[in-house]
Formats: C-alpha cells, structure tokens, sequence
C-alpha cells in the first residue's frame, strides 16, 4: 500500500446568475474539490506506479461526496464533471495520471453510472500553479453546453513533493448556451456520446 497523505482538502462553489445576458430560470452551478496530497514517488523514478490508484480510491469517493453535498446534496441534478491535477516539480505527469481511475469512477459510481468520459488536464507545475479542468457532460461528449472549464488552485501547494488531485462538477449548461447541437434535453445515455 502507498500513502498519499492528506495536507489538505479545500471546497469552492460558483453560482452564476447571468453572464452579460438575461438571468436563467435557475442560476448555474459548479464546485471543485482539491486535495494537497504527498507525492509518494517523487524525486525518484518508480517503474511500476499503477497499482497505486486502488490506494486512491478513497479519496477520490471522498471529493466525490464532498463535491454533492456543496452542490446541494441532490446526485440527481448534477449533469456535468470533470476532473484534473497538479503535480509538484518533484514529481512527474504520469503521478497525475494515477488520478484516471479513481477520481473518474468514484464520481461516474456516485452519480449513477454516467456514461461520458470524464475530461482530464494534469500537468507539472509550482506553488500557486491553475490548472483549468474541463467539464462535459456526464452521459453525453456531444453536449456543446457543457463544454466548460473551472480554474482551480491551491496558493500554497503544490510543493514539490506534492500533488493537488481535483474534481468538479456542474448542475447545467452555460447559462448563455446557443452553439447549437446536441441539447441536453436529447441526450439518450447508451453509449456516452449523444
């Protein structure tokens, strides 16, 4: 087992009420939940990482949680996600990729088997580094709507033998949304796609 101890977790909610147009029915919301976490492999090439995304688990239903509860509570409602992660310049992209499977399942299993891939970002970066994490929707790429990103950080982290591991989600589309294609509305959820 692989430690990846916890120096901090940090919650943030957005609700947008217009965006230079007229207010929606009912205002946008999106929250991201960050953990500062040790990097166990930094400063040293490790060849064989993978099985350290099962000991990530936890955390990742752990964000998952926190992240319905900020957004109301209602898993239901929630129709966007996205997850992505910072890693310390001790440490090395393919640390940020550990987060593949346990932050993206942990919300697909919370959020009732969603069936769109959950967009990604990682990169290597320094205290205070963005990362702009892509949202789509949860059961359908082709939903133009909800093509979005949230600027996330940690002003005091990553240090260098950290990683800031993040997840978010959303309750609608962008407010102003007029690009066409496929609406939300005609989603059918077989195959992830449409």
């Amino acid at each position: 087992m692989v430690e990846f101890a916890i120096r901090k977790i940090a919650v943030t909610m957005e609700e947008i009420r217009h965006d230079g147009g007229p207010p929606p029915p009912a205002p946008r919301r999106r929250a991201a939940a960050l953990a500062i976490v040790g990097n166990p492999f930094a400063g040293r090439f490790v060849e064989n990482i993978q099985p350290a995304m099962e000991d990530l688990k936890p955390l990742g239903r752990e964000l998952t949680d926190r992240l319905i509860a900020a957004l109301g509570g209602d898993a239901a409602a929630i129709d966007g996600y996205g997850k992505g992660a910072i890693v310390g310049t001790a440490g090395e992209i393919e640390h940020g990729a550990l987060w593949h499977v346990p932050g993206g399942y942990a919300m697909r299993e919370r959020l009732g088997a969603s069936k769109a891939i959950v967009p990604s970002a990682m990169k290597v970066g320094g205290f205070g580094a963005t990362l702009d994490v892509p949202l789509g929707h949860a059961n359908a790429a082709y939903v133009r709507s909800h093509f979005d990103a949230m600027e996330v950080s940690a002003p005091d982290g990553p240090r260098p033998d950290e990683i800031v591991f993040c997840l978010a989600m959303s309750i609608g589309g962008r407010i102003h949304s007029r690009m066409g294609g496929l609406e939300a509305w005609q989603v059918k959820g077989e195959d992830g796609l449409r």
